[in-house]
């Protein structure tokens, strides 16, 4: 995940801040010095550091802060602060029209940033939104770019207008302006063509979209993991063609984060959206204090519950709190809670969101858990029967060796799992029973799951 390096080095600096308890004019610039060298680090652009710093410092070395009854925790909520002020301060949308009125946004970017499938992970989150959107395959010189399209398009369940690779792409972005009002379509998502690295045909080409069709809304796609790269290519392409935000992808990778700290002061666009992983559901909108949070190890508690309630099955989780506390769940029930968990981006994800578990901390929690485990535990209860799933009791000997073949493993993992079970089960039973002597509602408990 992106960032952790700099949570890391940012939780030790306001570590040593937090233990002090009054600070110097000298605690606060050496804590300054090392907050800078991890920016610089995380390849965050030179003189937005510069003045980064300089707007903590005018701020951290006054009467208020030196004198107050918490220091260290004062120069702490300014860093967030400005952190937030350099990405942005407020969440931009995207301008989408209202009601039937049509749309039109360009995606742009250098090829390899995730462009193609960025539209289409774009086009389903307007969709969920209930718009009609339509993805406009303009890329015709990528091989297999075309067809990339039709198959996010396929599993997002939007349509993608193709003319092939023979036609200019200006021509196809007209047509598919026809088609979209044709066919009570209100966002037209343009697809074009990237390119190893900015030349002045793709710009040339981007400008003649522009000047043929009306164009609301130019969105760049950038690749995270590139750093200051992704920051150069934005600011060219905000000055040559002219955009509107910025979507950053590969999030979720290796990346130090010096793009999405970067992006916002240098070319003066907003980051609209990141992309937090390959699925086609793995894109977030971007909100500068919760990045800010992010950034500092105080985790994102409000993108979890927002993830959270788009993932899971409100009424399903109600039933099965109400079964767990009778005592009456399977394991049908504990295949589903593994389910949403996936849903939800699966343990990292979760885990980053978390206050307190930041950089370095995630992977030594994901270190404790196995991974293939968790594989082998779902492939078991798959090899179960309905019958063995809604009922574990009825698991004798000759079942379980069965189970065990069936899912690959010795028959003491079926046993554990089998164990493990039972014994959460007659948790619930007496948590439940504790919860209604003391008048609880017993309905109202939900699985933590």
């Amino acid at each position: 995940m992106a960032f952790e390096s700099l949570t890391d080095k940012l939780q030790n600096v306001f570590k040593k801040l937090r233990s002090k308890g009054r600070l110097t004019e000298a605690d606060v610039k050496t804590a300054l010095k090392e907050v800078k060298m991890a920016l610089l680090e995380a390849d965050v652009n030179f003189k937005v550091v510069k003045q980064f710093i300089k707007s903590v410092q005018e701020r951290a070395i006054g009467q208020d802060v030196m004198n107050g009854l918490n220091p260290g925790q004062m120069v702490i909520k300014i860093v967030n602060e400005e952190l937030v002020s350099l990405m942005g301060s407020e969440t931009t949308e995207l301008p989408i029209k209202p009601g039937k009125e049509m749309t039109v946004i360009m995606m742009a970017g250098l090829q390899g940033a995730g462009k193609t499938t960025t539209a289409a992970k774009l086009a389903g989150k307007l969709k969920s939104k209930g718009k009609n959107p339509l993805l406009v395959a303009c890329d015709v010189y990528r091989p297999a770019a075309i067809t990339q399209l039709q198959v996010n398009g396929e599993k997002q369940g939007v349509e993608v207008f193709s003319m092939g690779d023979k036609q200019k792409p200006v021509d196809i972005a007209k047509a598919a302006i026809e088609h979209a009002r044709s066919n009570q379509q209100n966002v037209v998502l343009i697809d074009t063509a990237g390119r190893l690295h900015i030349d002045e045909d793709m710009m040339r080409e981007l400008e003649e979209i522009k000047a043929n069709i009306q164009v609301d809304a130019t969105v760049l796609v950038v690749d995270a993991m590139t750093g200051q790269d992704a920051v150069n290519v934005a600011e060219s392409f905000s000055q040559k063609v002219g955009i509107d935000g910025v979507i950053l992808t590969k999030m979720d990778g290796d990346t130090r984060g010096g793009a999405a700290l970067s992006i916002k002061a240098v070319s003066g666009k907003p980051i609209l959206y990141v992309g937090m992983g390959e699925k086609l559901s793995d894109l977030e909108q971007f909100y500068p204090d919760r990045m800010a949070s992010r950034i500092l190890g105080m985790g994102d508690v409000m993108s979890l519950i927002e993830k959270a309630e788009a993932a899971l099955d409100q009424d399903k989780a109600e039933e099965m709190g109400k079964r767990a506390m009778k005592g009456d769940f399977g394991f049908d029930d504990y295949l589903e809670s593994m389910e949403q968990m996936n849903k939800m981006g699966g343990l990292s994800s979760i885990l980053n969101m978390l206050p307190g578990i930041g950089g370095g901390k995630i992977k030594d929690i994901e270190g404790m858990i196995d991974e293939s485990a968790m594989d082998r535990t779902k492939a078991i209860i798959l090899s179960m029967t309905p019958k063995e799933r809604s009922n574990p009791s009825i698991l004798n000997v000759s079942r379980k060796n069965r189970i065990a073949k069936g899912a690959g493993v010795n028959i003491s993992e079926v046993n554990r799992l089998v164990k493990q079970f039972e014994q959460s089960k007659k948790m619930m039973k007496q948590m439940s029973g504790s919860m209604g002597r003391k008048g609880g509602k017993r309905g109202g408990f939900k699985l933590p799951f």
